[in-house]
């Protein structure tokens, strides 16, 4: 582990390294920030340059552009945040860990690799947690929202926000699919994931895990009937080429999580440490904004191009939520669960 923090600890100072020469990550400070030659408008306060590593959608990479203008500005200079979008320095798994030892400052990741050490955020494997996109919002950013990010400081993070990742939609060839009924006997593609397979199974399909580089071929050729992912995902990968119906589900929400490592936190200004927290606030508000925009332009293309695109109203979802109640599949995600209670407020909300 010392040799890799110590071998990772280099690389990412010849990164930085570059980034100063070239620019790469906007380095230098906003004109209008009042930082100059390395001094700010604070005075007493000694400039800290923070490595933020991004991840690849669009509408994380322009939030992180707002959370870099937001923090610069509010901290008068004395904050410079270095961008490294496109999960430059590793993927979710290696940021987190590498964010929880200190090597990179701020890291946004999906909730995946995070569960794994923080058990609670396998909340988010829950189908049906939400019902749309406000729901999530206003669960997410409540009481107990709140307590799941506080709680991440024991394991030396300290959470900033929950931006969106997304919903997971379903996919198919044979039918507009609006109901559990709908799906009765299809062979569905999922992940590797307990929760998943239950739930699927609950709805009378058939869950088939594969490898995600085998499933467009699979689709294409009939291996499998059906398949269920975030809409970017669905676009960026072509599926509408294979699959005739879209139906927006939204069965799985998963957040992205925005964290800094809580040492380095800490041992900023009380003003540099507003400064992060309402350049947190700031980016989230619109990097929400432009995920619902990004998602409404995919459907409007998805529809352009011939696909059935297939609403469902959360009546209808909420008959999908019954039956993995009545399936006992929460009580399944709360049994991976540091605080179980979480899930239950969350379905009281």
């Amino acid at each position: 582990m010392l040799k890799f923090k110590k071998g990772l600890a280099m690389a990412l100072a010849s990164v930085l390294t570059v980034a100063m020469v070239t620019g790469c990550g906007g380095s230098t400070p906003p004109k209008d920030s009042g930082a100059a030659g390395g001094e700010n408008t604070q005075g007493s306060e000694e400039t800290v340059e923070l490595v933020f590593s991004n991840v690849t959608s669009v509408s994380g990479k322009d939030a992180g552009e707002v959370f870099k203008r937001v923090a610069e500005e509010e901290s008068g200079g004395s904050v410079v945040v270095n961008l490294f979008p496109d999960n430059m320095l590793g993927d979710d798994r290696v940021v987190i860990e590498t964010t929880a030892m200190g090597n990179i400052d701020i890291g946004v990741s999906s909730t995946s690799p995070l569960a794994t050490m923080y058990p609670d955020f396998y909340l988010f494997d829950s189908p049906y947690l939400f019902l749309n996109s406000q729901d999530a919002y206003a669960k997410l950013d409540g009481e107990v929202g709140q307590q799941i990010l506080d709680g991440m400081e024991s394991i030396g993070l300290k959470g900033l926000a929950f931006w969106e990742n997304g919903f997971r939609n379903f996919t198919n060839n044979k039918i507009a699919v609006k109901t559990p009924a709908d799906v009765k006997g299809f062979k569905v593609r999922t992940m590797e994931n307990e929760v998943h397979i239950a739930a699927w199974t609950a709805f009378g399909a058939n869950p088939t895990p594969m490898a995600f580089t085998e499933l467009f071929t699979a689709l294409q050729q009939g291996t499998v009937d059906a398949q269920e992912n975030p809409l970017g995902i669905i676009d960026a990968n072509k599926f509408v080429e294979v699959q005739k119906y879209v139906s927006l589900t939204q069965h799985v929400y998963t957040p992205y999580i925005v964290c800094m490592n809580l040492d380095k936190f800490n041992s900023l200004s009380e003003n540099q440490q507003n400064a992060i927290l309402k350049a947190a606030a700031e980016s989230t508000s619109y990097q929400r904004e432009r995920s619902q925009e990004l998602e409404k332009e995919i459907l409007e293309k998805f529809a352009a191009g011939g696909t059935t695109v297939v609403e469902l109203t959360d009546v209808e979802k909420a008959e999908w939520q019954k039956v993995v109640a009545d399936n006992n599949i929460f009580d399944l995600v709360k049994k991976k669960m540091g605080h179980p209670d979480y899930l239950d407020a969350m379905l009281a909300e």
